[in-house]
């Protein structure tokens, strides 16, 4: 299928039959608060793109269905494959201490990398920590909401930096007793691959992923505040002096995620990239296993692997996924187990202190995997993811 044909607003598919279903569902999602969001979809149908909302406020322009997007912790994916990748040559063992690869952090010994790529570590999540009970525990100053981090969104962070904050607070549980998603783990285990490969994470992530798939609109920023053309814009909202403002912070300095989120990709590059993983391309048959391996979560349905999401869709499927979001920016990435249908998504939105994007962005999740994994949406009733 031709460019032209992909970057059409219709969204129209290979086959030239069109997806009213898909059309309306990111309407709705426009409608429900989102301010745009582009769609890609490879199925039995042939490959669909589409995109509905506004790429920037006060213009009228669609977002670009080509465009960059800031993947958040979609990145997360990308580093436990990068990891396991150096696990297949011998470089990195899944169970050994990451004090053995990273010892300057005076780490508990029982934490392994496996550890690391599951969130089972116990390591206080430098961006913050929410406990049950109510009670938040801060992270790093750019983690505060409001005007704060608006102010603060171009300082740069150094990984070490990040860790030592983090290993600075008391952990969350003892290393293998319980699962929490913590930023830090991966960022840990970006340091765990510059150590081990003697290289910067970017070099190597294009050594052995980016450069293999062809993946070129996908990058590891590290610090570099601006993203490519073309690309929707993000946004952040608080209140100051009784005002509601929204400033455009499409250009940030992604180091205070680091490896937990601060990638950059299009949705068709993450389509490449998620069918690549799960159909073998890039780990062998054991590791991809050991990958998607799951032990519960706290989410319903849902379980965690070595990066990834195994998600059951309710309907006796399942799908390997990880979504993020990057203030502003979110992305979206679903496969099959065995790659024949994917679903990426681009998601531009106004950001704020309260999330208050969160619930239409799970709906929103949610939506598209029933109308591409399930076959329509479900009853209101069923649990967003």
């Amino acid at each position: 299928m031709s460019k032209t044909t992909r970057n059409t607003a219709e969204g129209l598919a290979a086959t030239g039959q069109d997806r009213p279903e898909l059309r309306k569902a990111l309407q709705d999602i426009v409608d429900s608060g989102i301010i745009g969001i582009t769609l890609r979809v490879h199925d039995e149908r042939g490959e669909w793109v589409g995109s509905a909302g506004v790429s920037k406020l006060g213009e009228a322009a669609k977002p670009p269905v080509d465009g960059h997007v800031r993947i958040g912790s979609n990145t997360k994916t990308f580093t436990a494959t990068l990891v396991l990748q150096l696990v297949a040559e011998g470089r990195i063992g899944l169970d050994t201490p990451v004090a053995d690869y990273l010892p300057e952090f005076g780490l508990d010994r029982r934490i392994t990398v496996r550890m690391l790529l599951q969130h089972t570590s116990g390591v206080f999540n430098f961006t913050g920590e929410y406990y049950p009970d109510g009670t938040v525990v801060p992270g790093i100053p750019a983690t505060t909401a409001g005007k704060e981090w608006v102010d603060n969104r171009f300082a740069t962070y150094r990984p070490e930096e990040l860790v030592r904050l983090a290993l600075s607070k008391p952990a969350r549980f003892e290393p293998g007793a319980d699962w929490s998603y913590s930023n830090t783990n991966y960022v840990l285990a970006r340091l765990l691959i510059e150590r081990v490969a003697g290289r910067p994470v970017a070099e190597e992530m294009r050594r052995l992923i980016l450069e293999p798939l062809g993946l070129s609109g996908t990058m590891a920023p590290t610090t570099q505040t601006e993203i490519a053309e073309p690309h929707a814009h993000a946004y952040y909202r608080y209140e100051e002096a009784g005002e509601v403002r929204t400033v455009d912070v499409t250009s940030q300095n992604p180091s205070w995620i680091s490896s937990g989120g601060d990638m950059v990709s299009t949705t068709e590059d993450l389509r490449t990239f998620i069918s690549a993983l799960v159909s073998g391309k890039l780990l062998p048959a054991h590791l991809l296993a050991e990958m998607c391996a799951t032990r519960p979560t706290p989410a319903p349905g849902m379980g965690y692997g070595l990066g990834v999401f195994v998600q059951d869709t309710g309907e006796g499927g399942t799908v390997i996924t990880h979504n993020g979001g990057a203030a502003g920016h979110a992305a979206l990435m679903y496969s099959t187990p065995d790659g024949g249908t994917t679903m990426t998504a681009a998601v531009n939105y106004a950001d704020d202190a309260d999330l208050s994007a969160a619930l239409a962005f799970q709906q929103a999740t949610q939506r598209l995997v029933d109308e591409v994994f399930v076959g329509g949406s479900t009853d209101a009733d069923r649990p967003s993811v």
